[in-house]
């Protein structure tokens, strides 16, 4: 029996908050889901989401022409080498929000395409910028937002766009929820001494998990009650460098400093689970915090709900 196209669609992933956790998940992508002959891959999502890293961990080595300290490469290495004729690197990269204000779309969408034709693979940031000049769909679509979208679309979609709407739309949960947890990993460090790089983190839909291996002395009630303090005085939220941010005037070690609310006003809604919860699996507790809407808590077991 033959297949008219790959049975596979898309999968989503929970977007990590951390540098290290994005490049790993970047990397399971590629592994689970990148094939040879991918050579057109495109990139879904807002500024600072996270999407550099992902690449990073998808294509190891891959000479970036943006980075996250907004210093790009020029000329373009994907244009210099289609207008010399000759293609010299096997993976180009290339970010269409910022090439569109030096060079006209049509030209960015004939040389990724003569590219492709010589076996060569291009990875497109903001992607959707250039679909409908490209004429061709991408072989393999990333988004990132509050979670990670990998699809292969065929010519009755998923379009591009519908992904890049989901995910810009989605993100401000993401910043929402790696500022709260920050928030509370610094109360546990200050207040309870239990230091940040001893903390194991995990996920839940629009919030997150710290996992302990021994059940903590602490009581959740009064770090819930701490954070919502912080939340509710309006503090900014400011990048230091790669490993610490800034909320009011303490100095907070963040392993994914960009991915935040610029003040914690911004958070509209925080709670957390009133107990810990035991992991049978694991044998271990676990801390959990939300920052949408109190019916998260009001079951457990539903909170990654479809």
């Amino acid at each position: 029996m033959k297949f008219a196209s790959d049975p596979f669609m898309f999968t989503e992933y929970y977007a990590p908050r951390g540098q290290q956790r994005l490049m790993d998940l970047g990397n399971a992508i590629a592994s689970q889901h990148l094939k040879p002959s991918d050579l057109c891959i495109g990139i879904l999502g807002e500024a600072g989401s996270g999407k550099s890293l992902i690449v990073r961990g998808m294509f190891p080595g891959l000479q970036l022409t943006n980075d996250d300290e907004a210093v790009y490469m020029r000329p373009l290495p994907l244009l210099e080498h289609y207008e010399s004729g000759r293609f010299r690197n096997h993976t180009y990269h290339m970010d269409i929000r910022f090439e569109v204000a030096f060079t006209q779309p049509y030209l960015l969408a004939e040389a990724a395409n003569a590219a492709i034709r010589a076996g060569r693979r291009v990875v497109i940031e903001h992607f959707e910028r250039l679909d409908g000049v490209l004429g061709r769909h991408a072989d393999l679509l990333v988004g990132i937002g509050e979670e990670v979208i990998v699809a292969r679309p065929n010519l009755f979609g998923p379009q591009a766009q519908d992904i890049a709407n989901r995910v810009l739309r989605s993100i401000d949960f993401r910043r929402r929820v790696h500022t709260a947890e920050d928030i509370v990993c610094n109360i546990l460090d200050v207040v309870y001494g239990i230091p940040t790089s001893t903390l194991v983190h995990g996920d839940v839909q629009r919030g997150f998990i710290l996992e302990f291996e021994e059940k903590p002395n602490f009581a959740v009630a009064d770090v819930e009650r701490l954070a919502k303090e912080q939340i509710a005085a309006g503090l900014d939220v400011c990048y230091l460098d790669e490993d610490h941010i800034r909320i009011g005037n303490d100095r907070i070690h963040c392993t994914g400093p960009r991915i935040h609310v610029a003040n914690t006003a911004d958070i509209p809604f925080f709670a957390m689970a009133p107990d810990f919860v035991y992991n049978p699996i694991n044998d271990t507790w676990l801390v959990v915090g939300v920052v949408d809407g109190p019916e998260r808590l009001a079951d457990l077991s539903g909170i990654n709900k479809f």
